[in-house]
């Protein structure tokens, strides 16, 4: 018998409060350059720190894909998401009368097109680094370990094993 998982199915969203804990979508944008995993990271657009692109739930799409989104609007990367959480990280994002505390879930992209213009072109910076290098640039702890534990090639047998068997007919 084989062997089947489950898919992850586009969100249905309810409103909720500014101040409650949410949800975000984050996607590790990544490519192979000459044998070596490199990580893209992009400035936040207030305080200018690195980090990955992330965004809220966006109705009738799946986590990994609404953090494909993310990763254009904000970055002008496209490529494969990959339907596999790699981890999760804390922070607070700042709001008129108080921090909001979010969650966000990190998605793989693996990077096939570097677009020249993107959504948020003009508001961000954005840089190819070695795993290493963008560990030491990002802030978030949890997120730090989530990118230096990062193996594209478990992830891609991941995503293969979880994928549907194809019938012949």
């Amino acid at each position: 018998m084989a062997k089947t998982s489950a898919r992850q199915l586009p969100l249905k969203l309810r409103s909720g409060r500014k101040t409650d804990v949410r949800a975000q979508f984050a996607a590790l944008c990544w490519r192979i350059k000459n044998d070596r995993v490199e990580i893209c990271l992009i400035t936040s657009r207030t305080r200018k720190r690195w980090i990955i692109p992330k965004g809220w739930p966006m109705h009738k799409q799946t986590p990994a894909s609404a953090a494909a989104t993310e990763a254009f609007e904000e970055a002008g990367l496209s490529g494969e998401a990959i339907d596999v959480c790699l981890g999760v990280y804390s922070y607070s994002k700042p709001h008129k009368l108080d921090n909001a505390p979010i969650i966000a879930m990190v998605y793989p992209l693996h990077v096939r097109n570097t677009h020249s213009n993107w959504p948020e072109k003009h508001q961000r910076r954005r840089k190819w680094f070695s795993q290493k290098k963008a560990v030491k640039k990002l802030s978030e702890p949890e997120l730090k370990r989530i990118v230096a534990t990062f193996n594209p090639h478990r992830v891609q047998k991941q995503h293969k094993l979880a994928q549907p068997a194809k019938t012949t007919s």
